[in-house]
């Protein structure tokens, strides 16, 4: 069974929205975990427009589970993760002015640089995971980066799905075949949903943990948050 981690960057969006401390994110976080989830994930970016690096710190000193961090490695970005040491850093190459992520590294292209990164906190004993697309070359070059995980994108699976599964998935399954072969664990994520993830993680071989944010926040509203989180536990099961 993959491992769910909860991105609670929508909840610091709603408390920012109002100024004060609601709802308390490190609150939140705790909640997650109590609940059942295997992990938090947090996307602290240069404008702090929703999780702050303050949070980052606050959320290090109570989370029980996995603390995965993701963002593209700044010069700040490195300091943080130097400093709070997660269990995994996902490195991310989203732009500051960009509303989210929306695309994976194009490795060739930034192979040195993500080397020596991914090099200097694997030295510090974290965990180190990219965020790529399905193209077999580049899963061979992120090998050669000395990563220990992918983060497959699933944007494209999840805008295909209603269409017609079976297609929107096939290039995903593929990917971590190879990434397996490669020696690589294998993480999902992004507009994976209760609709769409039940059918991507039946089918997708040695996915070892998917990273969640605006979909489950958003049917928690609907549900209450014990409720989704169960929910997608049970939609992580073969």
């Amino acid at each position: 069974m993959a491992r769910l981690s909860v991105n609670i960057n929508k909840v610091a969006t709603l408390r920012n929205a109002r100024g004060g401390n609601l709802p308390n994110v490190v609150k939140f976080a705790q909640d997650c975990e109590k609940f059942g989830a295997q992990g938090i994930t947090v996307h602290p970016r240069p404008d702090e427009r929703h999780i702050r690096y303050s949070d980052v710190f606050d959320l290090k000193a109570v989370i029980q589970t996995e603390f995965n961090i993701e963002g593209n490695p700044t010069k700040q970005f490195i300091e943080l993760i130097e400093q709070i040491k997660p269990t995994q850093v996902t490195l991310v190459p989203d732009a500051p002015e960009v509303l989210t992520s929306n695309m994976g590294w194009k490795v060739s292209e930034n192979f040195d640089f993500l080397q020596d990164i991914i090099a200097r906190f694997k030295s510090m004993g974290i965990r180190t995971s990219i965020f790529v697309d399905t193209d077999l070359h580049n899963l061979e070059m992120a090998k050669k980066t000395g990563t220990d995980r992918i983060e497959l994108y699933t944007e494209p699976y999840a805008m295909d799905f209603k269409r017609s599964p079976d297609a929107a998935i096939s290039s995903f399954i593929l990917a971590s075949e190879v990434a397996h072969g490669l020696g690589l664990e294998v993480n999902a994520g992004h507009d994976l949903n209760l609709d769409n993830l039940p059918f991507f993680a039946a089918n997708i071989p040695y996915l070892d943990e998917v990273s969640i944010g605006h979909a489950l926040i958003s049917e928690s509203l609907y549900l209450g948050l014990e409720e989704t989180i169960s929910k997608y536990l049970i939609a992580l099961k073969k």
